[in-house]
């Protein structure tokens, strides 16, 4: 009779767990992401769904993610470089510390580069223009960098750099909140913002 009642017991308690295990998997497998998903779609619809920007009904990116917008033409501005060749998929920074040999020459590589394109001082070049951000995948640069690419892009497009400069005000986003962070420019929305040629 013992044995009955250890039997049984277990059998209950078993039961009353794998009951509990199949609530708590819909609760918390389904409902719980459902709600959260219905919600964000609802009052964050843009921001949930990843800040895609279309142009003609087409997708060219999303605000959140940079690209890489060097052209053979060199009439668009350009990001920050990646350390993952801007693959979403391969978001990481290169983790080289900065007294790396291997970091300290591709830094001094992406100067002279830029040096020659812009036509400028390496001395003048800003920080973000040659290091990759912590996820590689950037979508700001610095106003500097922004400012600093005005000439070559404004003669690509026969533009004046007035013109261009206003483009680069009008989309610099100050601190968070006024006080947080640093000012930026979102690259992917400035090359948009760009008349055609």
């Amino acid at each position: 009779m013992n044995r009955l009642h250890l039997s049984s017991g277990f059998v209950r308690q078993s039961l009353v767990g794998l009951k509990l295990l199949v609530v708590m998997t819909v609760v918390l497998g389904v409902v719980y992401p459902a709600a959260v998903w219905g919600i964000s779609q609802t009052a964050f619809h843009e921001k949930a769904n990843g800040q895609i920007v279309s142009v003609d009904g087409k997708d060219v990116g999303s605000k959140l993610i940079g690209q890489n917008f060097a052209t053979k033409d060199d009439d668009l501005f350009h990001g920050r470089p990646s350390a993952g060749d801007y693959d979403g998929l391969a978001s990481a920074p290169s983790n080289l510390g900065p007294s790396n040999p291997d970091l300290l020459s591709a830094i001094k590589k992406r100067q002279a580069t830029i040096a020659a394109i812009e036509g400028v001082d390496v001395a003048d070049i800003p920080a973000d223009a040659v290091t990759a951000s912590g996820s590689g995948l950037d979508p700001y640069i610095s106003p500097e960098y922004a400012r600093l690419q005005v000439p070559r892009v404004a003669k690509a497009r026969g533009l004046t750099t007035g013109a261009i400069e206003k483009l680069v005000a009008d989309h610099t986003d100050g601190r968070q909140l006024g006080f947080l962070g640093e000012p930026k420019v979102n690259v992917l929305e400035l090359n948009l913002a760009l008349p055609d040629r």
